[in-house]
């Protein structure tokens, strides 16, 4: 064997090394990590057991929820719409969507909804797992609410609303009148090669996805009174019960209903790292791309909703910089329990990481993705 290869082995054992650990410690059940460098995928890796019930293990094509990474997706729709001249950022919503004007929110802009300040954090009152399962429904509720603040005042994360508002500014002013899932395959899947990367999945992908697990469904839940229980109502929490329901499975949330393996959705995040291209395929500038890493107004301000910490969000709408991440310009986003993923323009690194034993962070040495992170950057030598 070529001696580059060999130390090729050497280096990416490492990252096994990484996600073996984890599994043995008993912290993850399942996990894929993913990656791509300088536009190749490097690291590939499936490891654990996808349902412990029956013993199924990991495969490459073992797929699963990944939460608020969807966020991502659905940001970068609306900028392909942005890129094509069909969106304008600093247009009120009601230009594209003149329903959304309702009870105060005419002055609410498309930025103002990318960046989280156009006022309507909370869920509609006795939102259900069925409603949340139809798009008109939601949207519609969702027009209707009435800001908490006026529009572009204040920071307060969109935790679930996010991928409703985003996604049918999209699905507005698509001149073909897509629904948003169909528009997601159309217009970033299939161009990118992506065949795993559902905002819905069909019948025949339900054997493949992993069964979740939370290592923290024991711990006391937040208030209800708290905006950020009114985000995300006990009825539809981002809860195993409630996102392995078929109906959920199958239906298009696009605020944090994406089901993906980490080999797509890290290929999905290399073509943010590479500037907007990957193996030929554009889907938006490089000068578009490169803006994402700024921070957006404000971006300091607490986070009512977040229980008053700040929240690091780009212009573009994805989270930037910070310590589970490889550069302070990366953008990324989170999901609730865990996942990940990211795109890092500085060393033109993409990573996804998926896994099945959700958990709540509740500091650096608690996490346990940390370690793998880490040894993805040992071993790609990025230090």
């Amino acid at each position: 064997m070529p001696e580059d290869l060999v130390m090729q082995g050497r280096r990416l054992s490492i990252v096994e090394d990484a996600v073996a650990e984890a599994i043995a410690s008993g912290v993850e059940t399942g996990l894929q990590v993913a990656a791509y460098h300088r536009g190749r995928l490097v690291i590939d890796i499936s490891a654990g057991v996808a349902d412990p019930a029956t013993g199924r293990p990991v495969r490459p094509d073992t797929l699963f929820n990944v939460y608020s990474v969807t966020k991502a997706v659905t940001a970068t729709a609306l900028h392909i719409q942005a890129e094509r001249g069909l969106v304008d950022y600093d247009a009120p919503i009601a230009r594209y969507w003149p329903e959304f004007a309702a009870n105060g929110k005419a002055a609410a802009t498309v930025r103002h909804a990318l960046t989280h300040r156009a006022g309507v954090p909370l869920m509609p009152e006795g939102v259900t797992p069925e409603m949340m399962c139809d798009w008109d429904r939601m949207t519609a509720a969702i027009a209707e609410l009435a800001p908490l603040a006026p529009p572009g005042e204040k920071t307060l994360y969109q935790s679930m609303t996010f991928g409703w508002i985003v996604g049918e500014i999209v699905r507005r002013t698509d001149p073909q009148r897509r629904d948003f899932r169909q528009f997601v395959l159309d217009e970033i899947g299939r161009p990118l090669g992506l065949t795993d990367f559902w905002l819905g999945i069909p019948d025949e992908a339900e054997p493949r996805v992993a069964v979740m697990s939370d290592r923290n469904e024991n711990d006391p839940p937040p208030p209800l009174a708290t905006l950020y229980s009114r985000s995300m109502p006990p009825a539809v929490a981002l809860v195993p019960p409630v996102f392995e329901r078929p109906d959920v499975r199958r239906a298009c949330i696009p605020g944090v209903g994406g089901i993906f393996t980490a080999r797509d959705e890290a290929r999905f995040w290399a073509m943010l790292a590479e500037g907007g291209a990957l193996d030929g395929v554009r889907l938006l500038s490089a000068e578009r791309v490169a803006n994402f890493s700024n921070v957006r107004d404000n971006g300091e301000e607490p986070d009512p909703v977040m229980f008053g910490i700040p929240i690091p969000i780009s212009v573009g709408g994805y989270w930037l910089g910070g310590h589970r991440v490889t550069s302070p310009r990366a953008i990324w986003h989170p999901g609730a329990g865990g996942s990940i993923g990211w795109a890092d323009p500085d060393h033109r690194l993409a990573v996804a990481i998926c896994h099945n034993r959700m958990f709540n962070t509740r500091s650096a040495e608690d996490d346990p993705i940390l370690p793998i992170t880490r040894a993805i950057v040992q071993a790609l030598e990025l230090e």
